[in-house]
């Protein structure tokens, strides 16, 4: 099994360039389609401790469940944001990348350069 894991949605295109990017490196990654497996607020946080983000880093304002939920009200407290990306999965922003030399939100896809082994 890879050391490296990306957390992965296909239809977006910084997720496909990233994957792309790995393999161009020679590592097949645990590709995680994290919409279909979403995580554990344990594994969440974990991610966030490791790339040093707030909930609010990796919450996506794009999607349709930001605005239902009214999470552009800076005050809301950071249990909430996540708790609403674990109810909403769509709401992570993507791609993340797990690696022994880090944890990076991958947007841009380069990012991902800096922590490959």
């Amino acid at each position: 099994m890879s050391d490296v894991t990306i957390w992965h949605n296909p239809r977006c295109s910084n997720a496909r360039e990233t994957l792309a990017l790995i393999r161009a490196h020679g590592i097949e990654p645990r590709v995680v389609d994290y919409l279909q497996s979403p995580q554990t607020r344990a594994e969440l946080l974990a991610v966030l401790a490791a790339a040093g983000l707030a909930p609010r880093d990796l919450l996506r304002s794009k999607e349709q469940a930001y605005a239902d939920l009214g999470l552009a009200d800076t005050g809301l407290p950071d249990r909430v944001l996540v708790d609403a990306m674990l109810a909403h999965p769509e709401l992570i922003n993507r791609p993340v990348v797990i690696t022994p030399r880090g944890v990076r939100l991958c947007r841009p896809p380069e990012r991902v350069l800096d922590i490959l082994p």
